[in-house]
C-alpha cells in the first residue's frame, strides 16, 4: 500500500472517502476510513466493482492478503463494531 496507484486513489476520495488509515498487525490489516455524511458502502462497493483499474487493483492486493475466518468468500474487509470509546 505504500506505492498506490493514483487511479486507485482518485476512486476512493471521489466515492466520499476523505481519510483512510491502513494498520497493519502481525498478517492482519485494520483500516480506518472517515467519510462525507453522504458516503454509502454498498454504492462504493457498486462503483469499484464497474472500475477495471480498482478490480486490477483488488487481484493484486489478494496475493498479499488473507480473508479472516469468519468472512465470506473473497471478502477482504469486514465492518468492525465499535466497542469501546475513551472520548465517550
Amino acid at each position: 500500500h505504500k506505492n498506490i496507484w493514483p487511479e486507485i486513489r482518485r476512486q476512493i476520495k471521489s466515492t466520499g472517502v476523505e481519510v483512510l488509515e491502513i494498520y497493519l498487525v502481525s498478517n492482519r490489516l485494520f483500516m480506518i476510513m472517515e467519510t462525507t455524511p453522504q458516503f454509502s458502502l454498498i454504492e462504493k462497493q457498486k462503483k469499484d466493482a464497474a472500475d477495471p483499474k480498482v478490480q486490477e487493483w483488488e487481484t493484486l492486493m489478494w496475493e498479499f492478503q488473507q480473508s479472516l475466518p469468519n468472512s465470506k468468500p473473497n471478502q477482504k474487509w469486514v465492518l468492525m463494531d465499535k466497542i469501546y470509546d475513551l472520548n465517550a
